[in-house]
């Protein structure tokens, strides 16, 4: 890969921060946009703007057939098995509260077990515990080992009759720890649970093949790998979205409506009431094709070779201590230096221009679990270089010599 090339391609990473070149290293937060992204923004509102589905006049016919062409990428991207299983939405945190809140209110009853890992996202644990608190239902949660994998003989343990629901993450947002999904999706269906993954830290780097997995549902945002903000998706089982309710009302999820009674659209219409968020839609498009040209196997071992050189540099550092050394990771690299809090190290890394995110990453359990308020947390993506691996780790050097 022409990494020089790839970089031109996102207009945002050609300026200064504090009058030093800008390093982003925050991708796991938001990855930035390839120009192709911002064309297609721009395209859509110059050119044809307009409400989908609805209109039979050019601009609408246009607007949809964009709109549903994004619905076909991601049915190849996630390799499902028809269109009709991918529901848009505003991203993964929306994603999973469709699920808790049609699936879950429509099986999980008193006495039921619901399981999570110690790693999630609070998005990944709080739709659970609003189910589990209304309904009468438990919380069990995968123990996190110390090098921040999960503990699956443990898990195991956990499965029996009465759980209905396992939610986790494909990769770890905060420590980009790599779980062994399928192993957990099997053992899920071997006690009859139905099994939600979290692929948002995942979509940017990992092969996604929902049939292979055998999931029931798989929630992705856009802005984690290229994408635009505010636009996400949810894979479902057909029959699993055939069979719950409605997650809101309105228009486009219905065929009737009378004061008598209303008749629902079919899947995938069915969850999307209202009109959506379409121009976001139509460039998260772009960002697949993005990915899908430079190469999803290449840009991850380039990421891979990023995460090592960037974890033996770091790593070096006095008094620095890595949080999640799995040897199987996305490119995330989180830290905490003894004596030093983490917002200080991330608004000195900013004043030369680095830009890593600090704090807990939505992850309070986790950092409990480890004894720690936050991290730093570095987050590489294709665009980054060693060159802005070895600015970040001056930067960390300094820190240390002029903080001791």
């Amino acid at each position: 890969m022409d990494i020089e090339a790839i970089r031109n391609e996102f207009p945002i990473l050609h300026q200064e921060i504090n009058g030093k070149p800008l390093v982003y290293f925050d991708n796991a937060a938001t990855t930035q946009k390839p120009n192709a992204v911002i064309q297609a923004l721009s395209d859509y509102y110059e050119g044809y703007n307009s409400n989908i589905h609805r209109g039979i006049h050019t601009l609408a016919e246009k607007a949809t057939k964009a709109y549903e062409a994004t619905r076909t990428s991601l049915q190849a991207f996630l390799n499902t098995k028809e269109s009709e299983e991918i529901i848009f939405t505003k991203g993964t945190t929306e994603s999973i509260n469709l699920v808790a809140a049609t699936y879950g209110r429509q099986n999980v009853k008193e006495g039921d077990e619901i399981i999570v890992s110690g790693m999630e996202h609070h998005s990944n644990i709080v739709p659970w515990q609003i189910l589990a608190e209304e309904k009468g239902a438990s919380i069990k949660v995968i123990p996190v080992k110390e090098n921040g994998e999960l503990d699956y003989d443990h898990y195991l343990t956990q499965l029996n009759s009465s759980t209905k629901i396992v939610a986790v993450n494909h990769a770890s947002n905060s420590m980009g720890t790599i779980n062994p999904i399928k192993d957990i999706i099997k053992a899920a269906h071997d006690v009859g649970a139905k099994v939600l993954i979290d692929g948002a830290q995942a979509s940017a780097h990992l092969p996604i093949d929902v049939q292979d997995l055998d999931c029931d549902f798989y929630a992705i945002s856009a802005h984690k790998f290229y994408g635009p903000t505010g636009t996400g998706a949810l894979y479902g089982k057909r029959q699993l979205l055939e069979a719950m309710p409605p997650y809101q009302g309105g228009g486009e999820m219905i065929k009737d409506v009378s004061f008598e009674s209303t008749t629902y659209n079919d899947i995938p219409y069915k969850f999307e009431a209202g009109t959506p968020n379409i121009a976001d839609v139509v460039a998260f498009k772009a960002a697949i094709e993005f990915i899908e040209n430079t190469g999803k196997v290449s840009m991850a071992k380039y990421e891979l070779e990023l995460l090592q050189y960037a974890t033996e540099a770091v790593s070096s550092i006095k008094d620095i201590r890595l949080i999640g050394t799995s040897p199987n990771k996305v490119s995330v690299l989180s830290f905490v230096m003894e004596g030093v809090h983490h917002f200080d190290i991330g608004q000195m890394l900013d004043a030369r221009g680095v830009a890593v995110r600090t704090g807990h990453h939505c992850t309070q359990p986790l950092m409990d679990r480890y004894g720690i308020e936050g991290t730093v947390r570095a987050s590489f993506a294709v665009y980054n270089t060693i060159n802005e691996i070895d600015q970040m780790v001056e930067g960390l050097e300094r820190i240390v010599k002029f903080m001791k």
